[in-house]
């Protein structure tokens, strides 16, 4: 957006005890409506006061049919004659992993909890020192899914760390499921894993998969990772070879030590073919 220019978003909010919901005019903002979707929004519930949660939707055109709050400064909203009752409930806590860099301590990778969250991103809790606009790796760990995203607000968590807002490219609806997109197939195929380590030295081990699936695969019997984010070679013999980026690793001391999840980079060039599909027909159900 050119600098100096402002818009005014009209955004839909919702009290997250669902018994106040309204449309609220925000006036003269710089940032893009997608960053404003991504931060949290402070407003007055009648019932329960001030809240802060995500918007749930946003447009830059009043809504029809649809009385409007008035604009409000700093994004304070004033609460609606006709509050709605709503009966959608969500869970905010969905458990995630945050990895990338930071200018201010280097490369890391945190486990963290969600504490709300929309389809244009989330907020979540973190212990690393993040700063605003830094581009980061958010995975679901139901789903193992990752999207890149951005920092777009950061402030001093009431206990300790920072309450960050994490904004994707676009919006995803689907990122916060809890079942995988696609489902993996156990296979095991001997590879080949080429990279780099923390030392930057080249290397060059022998491994093997645990399951696989059209974007991805968990691999077993890694050494050499130390970080989600590593961009890795995977070779099966005559078969070919892929990019993939480190989207997890095993938690030491867990079934999952010494496995790494790895993302596909080169789609449709994977050194195998995933067959998803039991050959063995199912069983009739017994007639009771």
């Amino acid at each position: 957006m050119i600098s100096g220019t402002s818009k005014n978003y009209f955004l839909h909010v919702r009290c997250p005890y669902g018994d106040f919901e309204d449309w609220i005019a925000l006036t003269g903002q710089l940032e893009p409506l997608e960053q404003v979707l991504a931060a949290p929004f402070t407003f007055e519930c009648p019932t329960h006061g001030v809240q802060s949660e995500f918007p749930l939707d946003g447009t830059e055109k009043k809504p029809k049919h649809t009385a409007v709050s008035k604009p409000v400064a700093e994004r304070r909203a004033l609460p609606a004659k006709k509050p709605l009752r709503s009966s959608e409930r969500k869970s905010f806590h969905v458990p995630v992993f945050v990895y990338g860099w930071c200018n201010a301590i280097g490369s890391f990778h945190e486990d963290a909890t969600t504490l709300m969250f929309n389809a244009s991103g989330a907020l979540v809790r973190l212990l690393t020192p993040v700063a605003l606009g830094e581009q980061l790796f958010l995975v679901n760990k139901f789903t193992r899914e990752e999207q890149q995203v951005r920092v777009v607000f950061v402030e001093p968590h009431h206990e300790r760390g920072w309450r960050v807002g994490l904004a994707f490219p676009k919006p995803v609806p689907l990122f916060w499921r809890k079942t995988r997109r696609g489902p993996r197939a156990p296979q095991a195929f001997r590879v080949v894993v080429r990279g780099k380590d923390r030392n930057g030295n080249p290397f060059a081990q022998s491994s093997s998969t645990v399951d696989i699936s059209e974007d991805g695969a968990r691999l077993d019997g890694i050494a050499y990772l130390t970080a989600p984010g590593d961009i890795i070679e995977v070779k099966r013999r005559w078969h070919g070879k892929a990019r993939f980026r480190v989207a997890w690793i095993g938690q030491v001391g867990t079934f999952e030590s010494n496995q790494v999840g790895v993302t596909t980079l080169d789609a449709g060039k994977l050194p195998w073919r995933v067959k998803l599909d039991d050959p063995t027909p199912s069983k009739p159900p017994k007639k009771s």
